[in-house]
């Protein structure tokens, strides 16, 4: 397992886990991020403290705090 903060741009990743409190994963959930969904890796902001991903037809940036809170594995 590897965690979605490590993903390179371009990559596509399944969501494995989702390692965060209550409140932050409903609103993960909320954006469509949850167990078994396919995300791709669109971008990293220059000092890797946000990374941009899409889930289905969904652009979502995320702080890296919360992407490493987050189990994927390659697809």
């Amino acid at each position: 397992m590897k965690l979605l903060s490590t993903c390179q741009r371009g990559e596509k990743v399944k969501v494995v886990k989702l390692n965060a409190d209550t409140e932050l994963k409903q609103r993960l959930i909320s954006f469509g991020i949850m167990k078994e969904a396919i995300v791709e890796i669109l971008e990293h902001s220059p000092a890797k403290s946000t990374i941009e991903i899409k889930v289905g037809k969904m652009r979502v940036a995320l702080r890296a705090k919360e992407a490493q809170m987050i189990e994927v594995e390659a697809v």
